[in-house]
């Protein structure tokens, strides 16, 4: 699931009135239509905020997974070349 879903059905699913959300107001309480209009531009324009935010965020993270997969593959690669040396070239026991 997208991470811009996961942040809308958080935001929704939350039994709280949209007072209770920072950032958003309760546009029901305007009477004109315009005002009302103008409240619930407001709050799409700050979800949609919210979502490029954490869009970014999710994205630095697996950017940051990505790079650590490499590195561990990159370990790995060696530590298998060394074993192959290893058992190519067996020490001499260890003198007592």
């Amino acid at each position: 699931m997208k991470p811009h879903a996961l942040i809308l059905i958080a935001l929704f699913a939350t039994s709280a009135s949209a007072q209770d959300i920072r950032g958003l107001e309760n546009c029901s309480a305007e009477k004109q239509m315009e005002r009302r209009t103008g409240c619930l531009q407001a709050n799409v324009e700050f979800l949609q905020q919210v979502l490029i935010k954490q869009a970014r965020a999710a994205d630095d993270k697996l950017k940051a997974a990505a790079a650590d997969i490499d590195a561990l593959k990159a370990r790995l690669t060696r530590l298998e070349s060394d074993l192959a040396q290893l058992k190519a070239n067996p020490a001499e026991p260890a003198k007592k």
